[in-house]
């Protein structure tokens, strides 16, 4: 006898273990990240920018090369109506890549970090105004309260404002451009292969740059810094493509704001950088207007669910 009871438990269960990976593939891709973020900051007092970025690109794309050649995704066809798309995606992680290390460079961690968490809320603000997404007035008060978080951290005319906190800011909209594109991704190009081209291209962009700053004698310390990292922005490359795809977005995007409770711990205890009572404000201020933006798109897309029957 067919037991409708169990298919109706098991659809809750699967949306709920869906969510759980994907939360989880996002906490892990933020951690990933701030410790790559903290070995590139450490590895700056041994080499330049570029020469970081060029090493470090070297060796991710080495071993994305190997990890895609092992599960037979190196040599993907690629649907013309996609090439668009991934080609955005690329230019938006080059360009977010780019200029967040050259804020990270001459920023405290925290405070950068804390300027990058604007990025959900830009995102909702992009969808609204290029994919004509609805955006009610309550997410479009929680955009404005979230830019005010970031102008407590930036401070324009403060002592400590300086140019890198608004690049900082132009991160913020190359990761929008990244983000949108990965949604718009046809789901059957693989992660790993998206990975690839975007640990290619940055490295492309770090080997033109390089000759443009002083390469400085690598020492083994050195090696062991970028090397460590590479291995933690492949995994942060991986887990954030893989994060976007998997699970309700309302669920899983909020995780990415535990990158600020590592990012404050390892501005600490590494870099002996206290961040300032109105960076706290401010990062508190931008995290709590995105988890509820997010809890407004939830509701949203709860009550359309219910809608939606009664409209076939």
């Amino acid at each position: 006898m067919l037991d409708l009871s169990q298919g109706l438990v098991d659809k809750p269960q699967m949306v709920l273990s869906d969510n759980i990976k994907g939360a989880s593939l996002m906490a892990a891709s933020m951690a990933a990240f701030i410790v790559n973020d903290t070995l590139m900051k450490l590895a700056y007092d041994f080499v330049s920018m570029y020469q970081a970025m060029l090493l470090r690109g070297l060796a991710a794309t080495a071993m994305i090369v190997v990890i895609a050649a092992w599960r037979r995704e190196l040599k993907v066809s690629v649907p013309k109506r996609e090439r668009g798309i991934l080609a955005l995606r690329v230019l938006g992680e080059v360009g977010s890549t780019t200029a967040f290390l050259t804020a990270l460079l001459h920023m405290p961690l925290a405070n950068l970090t804390a300027i990058m968490q604007t990025m959900p809320l830009a995102v909702t603000l992009a969808a609204a105004v290029f994919l004509k997404e609805p955006l009610g007035w309550r997410r479009w008060s929680a955009i404005a309260v979230g830019f005010c978080g970031v102008l407590l951290i930036v401070r324009p005319g403060s002592e400590g404002f300086n140019s890198f906190s608004l690049l900082a800011l132009v991160a913020v909209l190359f990761v929008v451009l990244r983000d949108i594109s990965t949604r718009r991704l046809n789901a059957q190009i693989p992660s790993i292969f998206v990975s690839l081209l975007t640990s290619v291209a940055v490295t492309v962009l770090a080997a033109v740059m390089a000759p443009t700053m002083e390469w400085r004698p690598l020492s083994g310390h050195a090696l062991a810094l970028l090397g460590t990292a590479a291995v933690c922005v492949i995994f942060g490359y991986i887990f954030s493509v893989k994060a976007m795809r998997v699970g309700e977005i309302a669920f899983v995007a909020p995780f990415r704001y535990t990158i600020m409770i590592w990012a404050i711990l390892l501005g600490i205890f590494v870099f002996n950088d206290y961040p300032s009572q109105w960076t706290l404000i401010g990062a508190a201020i931008i995290v709590g207007t995105g988890v509820y933006s997010f809890y407004r798109e939830r509701k949203r897309r709860i009550l359309a669910a219910k809608v939606a029957p009664r409209n076939p």
